[in-house]
């Protein structure tokens, strides 16, 4: 048979409207729930479709007209989307085949606000509107728009007290001792909401606890485990970070953690309170050290913070160690970021002296402040960027911070090397510097005339 092409197959023929307007595909969507028994004439399929067509009729002028196909969900509850009329419209719309939708009453479409806002979105994602028969709203109108608005506050409402119930849920399941989810701890595994041990596992989490009582050397132990070949659930070493949280996880005294609340739990603890508390007084003592260190503190910063990088391509960050047997000296030292957290291994670098590799840095930076060839490249750099400074500026202002250089303040130094600096590479046989060519300009137009740089540049060369 052969197809016609006078309009497409989606239209109806009645009530085309005037041709100056453009059409306006307008689908009728109806639901009866299996429950309902008010006012049978009113809610049923039938009532609705023509309810329905007649008010895309009374809109011809507007251009309406009718798909040919309706979308009905004959006892189906309005509490949920699982319908499939209602499934088979939102796939039509997102397809482009419809331009409005018409419903006898809000509800018809949803009761539950929260469905009513999701498919609010889809509409307006789409460029659809809608239109209630008995209750006048029609959200392609500025006071259609507001009632929805008004509709969509409560169904934010709603949302908010259904994330309170929830809360609360939780709460009073926290309190009963139950599992609620989140990162399962080593050691246990989940059936049916409860946790269970895992002996293999448990016995590994003891004796990590049991190890760091005895000697509290977190590196020793992750230095030993990796050495095993032992590895977390996601098949990764153990880092000083993990066995550390390990520490402070109160599920394996038995007990279940809630907003800062502690509760008896249901699963069986695999630690006893004795040994919980040996590793927590250690704890405690070495947290009383740490902060009396950080209390005395007078050394310098780090000079090269963020700026030293392995052969390995690793970040080396700056730590330091205190020999007891030196009376308490303190030696610095850049160190491998992998080696900070796992120890020594085939693929970490380990660490270098933070004074010798300083020393180094600070030297290549003044004789690059001196040397012609910097000199030249750098008023090269600034005279292509301003206008504001001239040669003598630029010579003047690198030739004299070596000389001032000492007189600085720690941070006013390790300011200047961040500005001149953008990495300094470690290879296995050489240290190498790359520059940062804004940071020299910047450097350079603070020794301006009537400038704190100018000045200590004035007092360097009278002295």
């Amino acid at each position: 048979m052969r197809e016609t092409r006078k309009q497409p197959s989606y239209f109806s023929s009645a009530g085309a409207g005037s041709p100056n307007v453009p059409p306006k595909r307008c689908a009728v969507y109806c639901r009866v729930s299996s429950d309902e028994g008010l006012d049978q004439a009113f809610n049923s399929i039938d009532a609705q479709k023509e309810s329905g067509h007649a008010f895309i009729k009374s809109q011809a002028h507007e251009g309406w007209i009718s798909v040919t196909d309706d979308y009905d969900d004959p006892a189906y509850s309005g509490g949920n989307m699982e319908r499939p009329a209602l499934k088979r419209l939102l796939r039509d719309i997102e397809a482009g085949k419809v331009d409005i939708i018409v419903v006898y009453k809000i509800d018809r479409l949803s009761r539950s606000l929260a469905d009513f806002a999701k498919m609010v979105d889809i509409f307006d994602r789409n460029g659809v509107s809608f239109s209630a028969v008995t209750q006048q709203i029609n959200s392609a109108t500025s006071m259609g728009r507001l009632m929805l608005n008004v509709l969509l506050s409560f169904a934010q409402f709603e949302r908010e007290v259904t994330s309170e119930r929830i809360r609360d849920k939780f709460a009073a399941s926290a309190a009963k001792g139950m599992w609620m989810g989140g990162p399962l701890p080593l050691g246990y595994r989940v059936e049916n909401r409860r946790l269970l041990i895992v002996p293999e596992e448990a016995e590994l989490v003891r004796r990590i606890f049991r190890q760091y009582a005895a000697d509290p050397y977190v590196t020793g132990i992750t230095q030993q485990l990796m050495a095993e070949g032992i590895t977390t659930r996601k098949g990764k070493f153990f880092c000083k970070q993990t066995i550390h949280k390990m520490f402070h996880n109160r599920i394996y005294l038995g007990e279940i953690v809630h907003k800062g609340k502690v509760f008896p739990g249901q699963h069986e603890g695999i630690l006893t309170q004795a040994e919980w508390d040996a590793v927590h007084a250690v704890l405690a003592t070495d947290s009383k050290m740490r902060c009396v260190k950080a209390l005395t503190r007078n050394s310098p910063p780090a000079l090269l913070r963020g700026l030293v990088y392995a052969p390995t391509g690793s970040r080396m960050v700056p730590s330091y160690t205190v020999k007891t047997k030196s009376g308490g000296k303190r030696y610095r030292y850049y160190a491998d970021l992998k080696y900070v957290r796992y120890g020594t291994s085939a693929e970490t670098y380990g660490s270098i002296n933070a004074d010798q590799l300083e020393g180094i840095v600070v030297q290549q930076v003044l004789q690059a402040l001196q040397s012609p060839a910097s000199i030249q490249a750098v008023w090269d750099a600034v005279k292509a960027a301003t206008k504001e400074l001239d040669e003598s500026h630029v010579v003047l202002a690198m030739r004299n911070l070596g000389a001032v250089w000492a007189s600085l303040f720690p941070e006013e130094q390790r300011r200047i090397v961040n500005l001149m600096i953008r990495r300094v590479q470690i290879t296995e046989d050489a240290i190498e510097i790359q520059w940062h060519t804004p940071g020299w300009q910047s450097l350079v137009g603070e020794f301006q005339p009537n400038t704190i740089g100018a000045e200590l540049a004035e007092l360097a060369e009278s002295a």
